[in-house]
């Protein structure tokens, strides 16, 4: 029952840290004519993203329960992620 909790628990974390992501993208932030407000909102998002991908993977992957190799194996992959995205954004402007 106490994992059912967490489990709960880190459903309401996700959705919060989802609707958060929705209203920055929704509310305007970034408009591409006003300096540093395009930067400041992919910041806001990818700092979400990574914050919701670690618990993604920490509980609901069961991560935190592995040997060390995998979470080391897992973050590798994360880092390459954020090297591609962070490439790619540059290649938009």
């Amino acid at each position: 029952m106490a994992r059912f909790k967490l489990y709960t628990a880190i459903f309401v974390v996700l959705m919060a840290l989802s609707t958060t992501q929705a209203l920055v993208e929704q509310t305007g932030m970034v408009d591409f004519d006003a300096p540093g407000t395009y930067w400041t909102a992919f910041g806001i998002i990818l700092v979400l993203s990574f914050v919701k991908a670690t618990f993604v993977a920490t509980y609901y992957m069961h991560l935190r329960w592995e040997p060390r190799s995998v979470t080391y194996l897992f973050l590798g992959g994360l880092f390459v992620a954020l090297a591609l995205t962070t490439a790619a954004a540059y290649s938009i402007l």
